[in-house]
């Protein structure tokens, strides 16, 4: 005997249809492929027909996508694709419990909240812990909530300056003698936090802030004989230094410094068979007190639906690229 269902599902209103619809019923028709059933609309109301499991999974969904839309967010494909995998694993609630965990609103009005589960730990870990690692792939919002974190903490004055830093180190292309001055050689490298900064702070607020010396972005090898008090200090694609950059980092938080370190380790660029500061890191410091490694995963990927597809082929494939640098 099949195994058929159908159930019956009505919306508040009008503005929540138009968001759970989409651009020509496009979000529809992802819950239809990804959970093999059929949604039938007759204005605010939805018939959800196909195997038992999957016309509940469907109905969770759509509620959640309908609570997240109540408490004043807008639907991306994300939070469509975020609902459904997340019911798909088990996991109940998990787009209704960030609904309203919004962390920061920035100068034009935008929203900055966690998105998945997995990053909503990572804020709650950045508020409570003084060192914390935060590893996982491209696209999961690792640098980008630090620096939000940072700024909050910034503009809360709970410490007096904020220090970002990166290992200048190329990804797999020989850039050569670059033109200018050492700023100017150096900025390709730093460009990532300029643009993070510019989204949350705006242009002009940063510039200030940089004047002022109060936001400062240098390479690693600036860190080198300092010891940063009263900051928020975050060390960016952490994968490409070296254990004594990472030690040499580490030791310079002062007194009143908070410091986030971030990386993927799937993508490290140092020269083949050179250890990676932040796995050795990672191996050496999981027990240590104070310290905290948090790890998000590709279902933590904020980005194009098709950027988690790519990283689970790349883990998959086992290629020269992934963990063997380990």
């Amino acid at each position: 005997m099949t195994d058929h269902s159908e159930a019956r599902f009505t919306l508040d209103d009008v503005g929540a249809a138009a968001e759970i619809f989409g651009n020509q019923d496009e979000n529809l028709a992802l819950i239809e492929k990804a959970l093999e059933v059929r949604v039938v609309t007759r204005g605010e109301e939805l018939l959800i027909q196909g195997p038992s499991k999957k016309v509940n999974q469907a109905q969770e969904a759509i509620k959640q996508l309908q609570d997240y839309y109540h408490a004043g967010n807008r639907l991306t494909l994300h939070e469509i694709n975020y609902a459904i995998k997340s019911i798909e694993a088990g996991m109940d609630n998990a787009l209704t419990l960030l609904a309203r965990d919004v962390t920061m609103v920035t100068p034009r009005g935008k929203q900055v909240k966690p998105k998945t589960v997995g990053q909503q730990k990572y804020v709650e870990i950045i508020q409570n812990n003084d060192i914390v690692f935060g590893i996982g792939p491209a696209g999961t919002g690792k640098t980008y909530l630090a620096v939000v974190m940072a700024i909050k903490a910034l503009k809360n004055k709970e410490v007096n300056r904020m220090v970002l830093t990166r290992p200048a180190v190329e990804a797999g292309e020989k850039l050569g003698f670059l033109p200018g001055d050492l700023q100017e050689k150096v900025d390709p490298y730093l460009r990532p936090l300029y643009d993070s900064l510019f989204d949350v702070l705006g242009i002009e607020s940063t510039q200030k802030y940089l004047e002022r010396h109060i936001i400062e972005i240098a390479p690693l090898a600036y860190m080198r004989g300092r010891t940063l008090d009263d900051a928020y200090i975050i060390l960016d694609e952490a994968q490409n230094t070296t254990p004594e950059q990472m030690k040499m980092f580490l030791t310079r938080i002062g007194f009143g410094s908070k410091a986030i370190i971030t990386g993927d380790i799937t993508q490290i660029d140092l020269p083949r068979g050179q250890v990676s500061g932040l796995v050795h890191a990672r191996s050496i410091l999981k027990d240590v007190r104070s310290v905290f490694i948090h790890e998000l995963t590709g279902k933590d990927i904020v980005r194009h639906p098709v950027v988690q597809d790519i990283i689970k082929a790349y883990e998959a494939s086992k290629d020269m690229y992934g963990t063997k640098r380990e």
